[in-house]
This record gives structure tokens, sequence and C-alpha cells, in this order.
């Protein structure tokens, strides 16, 4: 069975009117169009659907049986072409945005700001995660963009736009030693306890540096929350590496480590050759237009 929305319309307008003439005028076609349409229809669904007795137009059982059911499939028709049309115009649009867990929001909520006033119809799905799981959900396609910091490489299939660099620092108890140094090197850490992010993609990096300077940490903890590892720390119970802005207690002393210099980049992410959605098109020329070098912390 073949049948076309334009024999539904015409079928429904004479269930309304209940007149072939005024159905047609209401559809803008001429009456033996619209007749024929019906008919059309009648044939592929065995049988006739309304009954005409002189001026009376009536619906038949089938007709009736079908009509709730017609309606439905205009309906969802009409439904599907509103979703349509909103995502390519960007009035609703829905985007998966990936951000990696060690990220703080203090550079991107402006970011956000700016997308909310500029794209007001774009839904952002936001996915907090560890930098390998962002990554495997960007290559099956669960996130459209991603906001990674990380040491290595990607794959080829990857495109990175660089946003802004960011510095790790040292964060350590209140009153300790460190709080008197204007320059922080690496060698000073030699012997301290040791509180590990686990979370921290830049770990390998960070022990390879301490060993080729012969530097050893003493681990006490190593945990995934990042409010643990400050709560230790404002507790005396040790230091630890951490991203600049990621976000600090209130209390927290932090010095940047400057022997040697320890920077990541925070770039955009997305799949090489993967076709944009007009809203991820949108999203993704609203941040590499944004201004990254004039951000305030917030």
């Amino acid at each position: 069975m073949k049948m076309e929305l334009y024999q539904i319309r015409y079928f429904l307008s004479v269930c309304e009117t209940l007149n072939f003439t005024r159905a047609a005028e209401k559809c803008n076609v001429s009456q033996p169009a619209l007749t024929r349409a019906i008919q059309k229809l009648e044939d592929e669904m065995g049988g006739p659907l309304f009954r005409r007795e002189r001026n009376l137009t009536h619906l038949t059982d089938l007709g009736r049986l079908m009509r709730p059911r017609l309606e439905k499939v205009l309906g969802d028709t009409e439904a599907a072409k509103m979703t349509a049309l909103e995502f390519n115009t960007l009035e609703k649009a829905p985007l998966n945005l990936g951000v990696m867990c060690t990220i703080g929001p203090g550079r991107l909520i402006g970011l956000f700001s700016r997308v909310q006033h500029e794209l007001p119809g774009l839904e952002i799905n936001l996915h907090e995660a560890t930098a390998e799981m962002l990554v495997q959900k960007l290559t099956e396609g669960e996130l459209d963009v991603g906001f990674l910091g990380m040491p290595a490489e990607l794959p080829e299939r990857f495109d990175r736009r660089r946003l802004y660099r960011e510095r790790f620092v040292v964060a350590f108890p209140p009153g300790h030693r460190f709080g008197q140094m204007h320059s922080f090197r690496l060698y000073d850490i030699g012997g301290e306890p040791y509180l590990s992010r686990k979370s921290c993609e830049f770990a390998v990096h960070f022990r390879a540096v301490l060993a080729e300077n012969g530097i050893t940490l003493k681990y006490r903890y190593r945990t995934e929350r990042e409010d643990w590892i400050q709560s230790m720390i404002l507790a005396g119970m040790g230091c630890a590496f951490m991203p600049e802005y990621l976000p600090m207690f209130q209390g927290l002393p932090t010095r940047v480590i400057a022997e040697p210099e320890v920077t990541r980049d925070v770039e955009l992410v997305t799949v090489s050759g993967r076709r944009f959605s007009p809203a991820v098109r949108a999203f993704v020329d609203l941040v590499m237009a944004y201004e990254w070098d004039k951000v305030t912390m917030r």
C-alpha cells in the first residue's frame, strides 16, 4: 500500500467538513482532484471511506476506523517536520559536549553564557569524564564535541583546536614552607607526603620528569575525588600537583611550578571528516571566535 500525505489531508478535510466542495476549497484544489485522491485512497484501503447521499456525506464504518489512525499519521509527520525545522534553524537543537573532569568551569562559564545569548535554542548536554572515556565516546558518536587537555597526541582521526594554555601548580597546606617561596621548583617536592589525583592525565608526565631529576615522592593517598584531595591538603596531610584553573577550596594556597614549567593546552576536539549538524557548526564557530586570552576567572 502506498499512501500519500496529500490523500490523508484531503480525507481529513472531508471528515471535518462532510462536504467535498468545501473540503476542496479548504485544501486549495479542485473538487475533481480531491475526489480522485479520495477514490485512490479508498482503493488502497479496500473499501469506501465515505457514503454520499444527495447533499449529505457520512463516514462509513471503515472511514470512522481509519480517521484516528490517519490523524495520528499526519500529526506525527507534521511534528517530525517541525522538529527538523527547529533543528536546522537552531530554534531547538541538542548538542552533546564532553568536558574532561579536570577542566574547571571557571574559564568556560563565560563561553556558555555567550552560547546561551547567541544560540538560545541550543540544548547542551554536558558529559564530564576522563580523557580516555571522552575519546571513546567521541569515536562512537555519543559526543559531538569535546574539551580536552592531554599531554599525549590523539589519533589522526581527531581534529584539535587550541583554546588556551593552563599552567600546573602545587597545592599545599596553610603555613607550609612552600608559602615562603616566590618560585616553586619540582626539586622542592622531594620527600614531601604526596596526595595523588588519579584522574590527572599528566600523572605519567610528572613521574617521568621527577624520575629524570632523581626526585622521589612519598605517596600517601590516591583518589579520583578532587574534593577529598583538597580537604586532605587543608588538613595538613600532604601536597598535590593540579591545573591552576581547577576549582580550589577557599584558603588552599598554591604556587605555580616554575622549574621546569608544566603546562597543558586545553583544546576543542572533534572527529575528522564527521559532518557537523547546524548546531555543532554554530557551536564550534562560536567557541573558536571566543576571545580566550581575555577570559577572566569567575
